[in-house]
């Protein structure tokens, strides 16, 4: 598992060494032997010439060599090869590259000229090579119909680079060196004969090393077929691996999810396939399983015994700006609920996987996904911004945006109850809300625990039990946070109660900066960790769930509630709260802790 420590990334890949076909590796710290496997040497030579050879300690061969007779071709090559005085010399008589012992990575990313690539891969590729986490051979390539020269992508890639990681004085001379490793190629994403002339300029530069290849297909969805074909007749490793990276959306509905899996596998193997959910990546998603896992207060309570109702609330606090082309396409629904808070919901209430590897935690959260009850049109509420004027400023509406059709219907908000029908969950309502221009940006997990029963300090909270529960709050972003609401006496002669938090504040207690979600998705898809990307039978399950109420909506045309730019989201959110007894959580906003 990529584990970041203080962003000290393993050097156990950087270091280790191709052996065969079979695509394992030795580390560096293995013993090296002093005769190389791949060079066949004759201690008795058929031409009668007698031999004795000696393995000295420092791996350097000793030789002793009598001949008789004139020398044929064979006979010559092996007593080269005997007299050799270094390992390095093994490689160069017996004519083998030099370089064939070294693996290289070669970082591809298609659609380098647009946003994702510029504001998230590159500085995260950036961040990756400050720390020491890349390996010691590394290419970058860019690739987009764009026409641009090395040194202009070099230039537009550096203004998005940034020495936030520590601010250590080497920083500017770190980013000129990874900027050296940047090269680009122009070609369009559905020709052969452009990714073949990418594997003519990646090949000069992995110089005979064994050649590990990751495509990232930053790319609308419409041209991950043609790009996946392309990359892999044409410009996949040779002797090496090569992974895709796929950005959501993964589909629109079960069908054209299925649809795409199946035209990916056509040119890929499932292990080849890395699906990226960056919100997977984030620290406090991490650390779900580690606050769940290895902690002893937790475990015991995680069930429906002690749980009244988990909140998983996604709120960002401006609209589409621009985007709304792409957005009007998806929805918030498909957008974020049925992948960024489905997946955290899996990794919530998953059972505890027999180990740490990819497949073991992926099999829970299938078993998830598959216990889920189907999403019913009843336990949905959709909402649309709509244009607001606060202070003098009139922010505008979803349908103001020019690249938004005017009688569009597509939700930016929504809320719905899901269900868990297994024995640890049953009952228990899984409360999910998510929208566009609120009043305030932030992700979040809420566990709201039962009331006491028999509380004897109920009279002490009034008629507002709510006041009297439990509740664990994970903050996902920003201002990373993880604390638990108690209820204790305030200091004083009289009985009066008051809740508090005991906090986790990962800004006052950590002083390295959070790396981004990108950087350690994009580490585990180098060294080959599966554990934070989505599996097809993870992905089917999860389209299963929302497809019907999705085909629903559009079939009946189901109008939004409108609410206005800035404010807490449609009232019917209230409603389906209230409907399962439950109060969102994130009404009275707490300041930063």
């Amino acid at each position: 598992m990529a584990a970041f420590s203080s962003m000290h990334c393993p050097p156990s890949y950087s270091s280790s060494i191709y052996r065969g076909k079979d695509q394992s590796f030795i580390s560096s710290a293995s013993p090296r032997f002093s005769v190389p496997a791949k060079a066949k040497v004759f201690v008795q030579s058929p031409g009668n010439s007698h031999q004795n050879a000696v393995l000295m300690q420092d791996g350097a061969v000793a030789t002793k060599v009598s001949l008789v007779g004139k020398e044929t071709h064979i006979e010559k090559l092996e007593r080269d090869l005997m007299s050799i005085t270094s390992l390095k010399e093994w490689d160069e008589k017996a004519g083998f590259d030099i370089n064939e012992n070294e693996s290289t990575v070669s970082i591809t990313v298609v659609g380098a000229s647009g946003d994702l690539a510029k504001k998230k891969i590159f500085p995260a590729l950036f961040a990756l090579y400050y720390e020491g986490c890349l390996p010691k051979h590394f290419t970058i390539y860019g690739y987009a119909r764009s026409k641009m020269t090395d040194t202009e992508l070099r230039n537009m890639v550096s203004k998005t680079l940034t020495c936030r990681i520590d601010k250590r004085e080497n920083c500017g001379e770190k980013m000129d060196e990874f900027l050296k490793r940047c090269f680009y190629h122009s070609g369009q994403y559905d020709s052969e004969e452009n990714f073949a002339l990418l594997d003519k300029k990646l090949k000069e530069h992995e110089g005979g090393r064994v050649s590990n290849r990751l495509f990232y297909l930053s790319i609308p969805p419409n041209i991950f077929i043609n790009a996946t074909k392309c990359a892999s007749t044409s410009a996949s490793s040779g002797n090496g691996w090569t992974r895709v990276i796929v950005e959501k959306p993964f589909g629109r509905d079960s069908e054209s999810s299925a649809a795409l899996t199946k035209a990916l596998k056509q040119y890929l193997n499932e292990d080849q396939i890395f699906r990226i959910d960056h919100y997977l990546g984030k620290e406090l998603v991490e650390n779900l399983s580690v606050l769940r896992f290895s902690n002893l207060i937790f475990e015991p309570l995680w069930s429906r015994r002690y749980i009244r109702n988990v909140q998983l609330i996604f709120s960002e606090d401006f609209g589409t700006e621009g985007r709304g082309g792409y957005f009007d396409h998806y929805g918030i629904i498909r957008d974020i609920m049925q992948n960024h808070l489905l997946q955290i919901l899996a990794l919530f209430a998953m059972e505890t996987p027999i180990s740490l590897d990819a497949e073991d935690i992926r099999n829970e959260k299938v078993k998830v996904l598959r216990s889920m009850r189907p999403l019913r049109l009843e336990d949905v509420v959709i909402g649309q911004y709509k244009s607001h004027t606060k202070g003098g400023v009139t922010y505008p509406g979803y349908t103001d945006d020019k690249t938004v059709p005017k009688d569009s219907l597509t939700p930016t908000f929504a809320a719905a109850a899901l269900f868990i029908d297994n024995a640890r969950w049953d009952g228990v309502p899984f409360l999910m809300k998510a929208g566009k221009a609120l009043n305030n940006k932030r992700a979040e997990i809420r566990v709201q625990f039962r009331h006491v029963p028999g509380n004897l300090y109920n009279r002490k909270f009034g008629t507002d039990l709510d006041q009297a529960t439990n509740e664990l709050v994970i903050r996902v972003q920003p201002d990373e946070a993880i604390y638990l609401k108690i209820n204790n006496k305030v200091p004083g002669l009289g009985m009066r109660l008051d809740r508090s938090k005991l906090n986790l504040h990962y800004a006052a207690r950590y002083s390295k900066e959070i790396p981004d979600a990108y950087e350690r998705l994009l580490l585990d898809a180098i060294e080959g960790e599966r554990r934070l990307f989505i599996r097809s039978d993870e992905l089917d399950a999860a389209w299963s769930l929302f497809t019907p109420v999705l085909a629903e909506l559009e079939e009946k045309k189901i109008i939004p509630e409108y609410y206005p730019f800035g404010s807490r989201g449609p009232v019917g959110a209230h409603y389906l709260a209230a409907k399962y007894n439950v109060r969102w959580g994130d009404l009275g906003v707490e300041q930063s802790v």
